[in-house]
């Protein structure tokens, strides 16, 4: 999903709360309005204040009314289908209001409240979805937020395509590259464009292609993380969540890499914010002793987040680009790169990507303790609340690990990177890469809030039991 399509949705959900608080305010403005009293009297005056609370709590339910109806749905509507199901679930959400009176024998309450604030709420909320697409429409126009794809094929229907995006920037894409026949120059060309990000989906659009380069091009996508869309029934049998939708009569099927799309991404993000912020509250304390400990006993900085030239430690995060990484400092100062010096005969996983390095004599007594507790990664939870991290997903590894990864370990980099996740509650360094890249392939591909909570939940046994601890890394 388009990065603007998924900020324009994250933002359908506030608006429409406003736009539903602002109908109940503008109803009860009218009804205590001089020219309306003057008509018909105030029988029970409401306090504004508990009116409006009441507002609030009733604009909630009308939200999950939205809900159900469809209205906050990753796929785009017609603005005419948009505004039947406002209509619907406006309708819903008075028929609770005018419930919630009659169950309560409140008698004495406004009808004309009760009808008003139905008739605005349809309007508002219209009103303000309208406005939204048309600063989509404007931006798209305007060729901000685009996506930009790359067609594979030839023959009228791709070339149809190719002309109807040209023509078309509203439709939100820029064909960055038209691939008429796919061979290794075609691949090589592709790659190097989506490693520097100069293209973010691929389309298929040639029905006869071979299976051979169509798997390739699949397998191109998935390790560059690049959405991959095919004309209509390609591969229907390969993938279980791919999505339907039509480009100018076209049938067009978008493969979903992971359910953490639209408002599962939106969700996770919310989550790790909330959990991640009461846990640096809870930890802080704990965060305040470690930082006096590890002062006291070694020189250097408290944080492991500069190397020995001074640049910025650096993990490689979601798409594989990096961010600044940082956690409490468990070695002695200055003693990085030794790990791929004197110390590499010692690697525990060779022939992995990873380098691990049991009873490391780069690590400090302290870190020693701090690492066998997990307590060097507490740090971690402000990268999370920053959005560089996330409380669950596969592990952030260094650049230079990274580089050393097989095509089919690149589809972790799909996500953001976690303090735990499956590998790490499934058996920890207990495990091969292999394994570990697996189990973090299969948690993206069947994500879950739950899961994400389970995950967590589970995390302290393996800390305090142990399980599958190094003490060096």
């Amino acid at each position: 999903m388009r990065r603007i399509d998924l900020n324009f949705l994250a933002l359908k959900l506030p608006l429409d709360f406003v736009a539903l608080l602002g109908a109940a305010i503008t109803a009860y403005a009218l009804r205590f309005s001089k020219w309306a009293t003057d008509i018909r009297p105030i029988l029970t005056n409401v306090p504004y204040s508990q009116y409006l609370l009441t507002a609030a709590s009733i604009a909630l339910i009308w939200i999950v009314l939205f809900a159900m109806a469809g209205l906050y749905s990753i796929r785009p509507r017609r603005a005419v289908s948009e505004f039947g199901r406002i209509v619907l679930a406006s309708t819903a959400g008075i028929m609770v209001v005018i419930a919630i009176v009659f169950f309560r024998r409140e008698v004495t309450t406004s009808r004309f409240i009760v009808i008003a604030v139905w008739a605005l709420a349809i309007a508002y909320v219209w009103f303000g979805r309208l406005i939204l697409r048309l600063v989509r429409y404007a931006m798209l126009r305007a060729k901000i937020g685009h996506q930009r794809i790359a067609i594979i094929g030839h023959g009228k229907t791709a070339d149809e395509l190719v002309k109807m995006y040209r023509a078309r920037p509203a439709l939100g894409y820029t064909v960055a590259k038209v691939i008429k026949e796919w061979d290794e120059t075609a691949r090589h060309d592709l790659e190097t464009l989506a490693r520097n990000g100069k293209v973010h989906a691929i389309l298929l659009a040639d029905p006869d292609a071979s299976k051979e380069d169509s798997l390739d091009i699949i397998a191109l996508a998935e390790e560059n993380h690049l959405t991959f869309r095919y004309l209509a029934d390609l591969f229907a049998a390969r993938f279980s969540r791919i999505e339907l939708s039509a480009v100018g009569g076209i049938p067009v099927i978008e493969v979903k890499r992971t359910p953490l799309d639209g408002w599962g991404r939106i969700a996770k993000r919310a989550f790790d914010m909330v959990v991640s912020a009461v846990l640096i509250v809870i930890f802080s304390p704990l965060m305040l002793v470690v930082t006096i400990l590890i002062k006291l006993t070694s020189p250097g900085r408290v944080l492991f987040s500069r190397l020995p030239d001074g640049s910025r430690t650096q993990r490689v995060g979601e798409g594989g680009k990096p961010f600044h990484y940082f956690k409490f400092r468990s070695m002695y100062k200055d003693v990085h790169w030794e790990r791929y010096g004197e110390l590499a005969k010692m690697n525990l996983r060779k022939g992995d990507p990873l380098v691990k390095i049991k009873n490391d004599p780069r690590v400090t007594p302290i870190g020693r303790f701090i690492r066998k507790w997990s307590m060097d990664e507490l740090p971690e939870l402000f990268l999370v609340f920053l959005g560089r991290m996330s409380l669950v997903g596969p592990r952030p590894h260094l650049p230079e690990e990274v580089e050393n990864y097989k095509p089919q370990h690149r589809q972790v980099l799909a996500i953001k990177p976690g303090i735990t996740g499956m590998a790490q509650i499934s058996g920890r360094s207990d495990l091969s890469f292999d394994d570990e890249v697996q189990l973090d392939t299969w948690y993206i591909k069947n994500w879950s809030l739950w899961r994400d909570l389970w995950i967590l939940l589970k995390t302290p046994w393996v800390v305090i039991t142990h399980r599958g601890v190094e003490e060096g890394a």
